[in-house]
């Protein structure tokens, strides 16, 4: 069965989401989202996790959760199959709660402000789905960890961890004034139409500085299987590409840009479209794009015709 590839090691970091089955509400009422807490601290006891952020809404749930072990997926199994059960006896209900496997993004925790952005994003949630009005305090929004944020270090769950996110904002102590200074800054975001860094909290596989991207993406390659699938699997069938064309590229007239200068049917070219897809999972238009072979068709009939008398690239 196709299955995304879950990336774990010690420290890393994800934005976790997930939402009802056919978006229907996870939590019917107040005491669901009690439940739900009460079991994302079982979760934390149980694996270590130190969470920088939550926050909950009717047909899903946010997860900005930092993993000292390496166990995302033992612990998202057991905190998702847990609560679901736990929802299905109070409301006699069978089945699926739900919609398949959660998502998570990595998230660079290098302290350049990845880690910040993340957790904005999660608090905004209730601004975003206008279920608060102008006028109103995002502190006012209690399934969140937002207003947790701003109360005293006492009071809050042990397995809540403000400090990063505060130092990423430039905020060096947890004091009253530097929560203060924090909700003042949060409530000056919360008019921003669409704050950098967003789109690629929503639709990216990981997020941060372009040498976490690469060294996530070496990982990946000794782990990807044929079963795998996802935006990160075709960049790391493109880091591979691009590797392979590297060390034909320094050699002798292939320098520079001489692979626009070719002709489409050059043999060169040919032999490594032919490497290309041998060696990879990329498809015909992206390997006829990079090389310049022209359409996809013309360049399948390339591969097609060279496959029958293959020829090796010349360096």
């Amino acid at each position: 069965m196709a299955r995304k590839l879950r990336i774990e090691y010690p420290g890393a970091i994800y934005h976790v989401m997930n939402r009802g089955d056919h978006q229907e509400p996870i939590f019917a009422d107040d005491a669901d989202r009690e439940t739900f807490l009460r079991t994302l601290a079982e979760a934390c006891r149980k694996t270590a996790w130190q969470v920088h952020a939550w926050c909950l809404m009717s047909n899903h749930f946010h997860l900005v959760v930092e993993t000292p072990q390496p166990n995302l997926v033992a612990g998202m199994k057991w905190l998702l199959g847990t609560y679901t059960g736990r929802f299905n006896r109070r409301h006699r209900k069978f089945g699926h709660l739900f919609a398949g496997r959660y998502k998570s993004l990595v998230v660079d925790g290098s302290g350049n402000g990845y880690l910040r952005t993340v957790a904005e994003y999660v608090h905004l949630n209730p601004v975003r789905a206008k279920l608060l009005r102008a006028e109103q305090a995002l502190r006012r929004y209690r399934w969140s960890s937002y207003p947790v944020y701003l109360l005293p270090p006492r009071r809050r769950p042990a397995w809540l961890r403000v400090d990063r996110v505060l130092g990423e904002l430039g905020i060096p102590r947890d004091t009253g004034s530097g929560r203060r200074h924090f909700e003042r800054l949060t409530e000056m975001r919360r008019g921003e139409p669409q704050p950098e860094g967003y789109r690629e909290v929503r639709r990216g596989w990981c997020w941060g500085e372009e040498r976490f991207r690469k060294g996530l993406l070496a990982q990946m390659r000794e782990r990807m299987g044929p079963n795998h699938y996802g935006e990160e699997r075709r960049e790391s069938a493109e880091e591979r590409a691009e590797a392979i064309i590297a060390a034909v590229l320094p050699g002798g007239r292939w320098r520079g840009k001489v692979l626009d200068r070719l002709p489409k049917s050059d043999p060169r070219k040919v032999a490594l479209a032919l490497r290309l897809r041998a060696e990879t999972t990329l498809s015909v238009a992206w390997i006829a794009a990079r090389l310049g072979l022209g359409t996809r068709q013309y360049a399948t009939k390339l591969l097609y015709g060279a496959r029958r008398q293959p020829k090796a690239v010349k360096r």
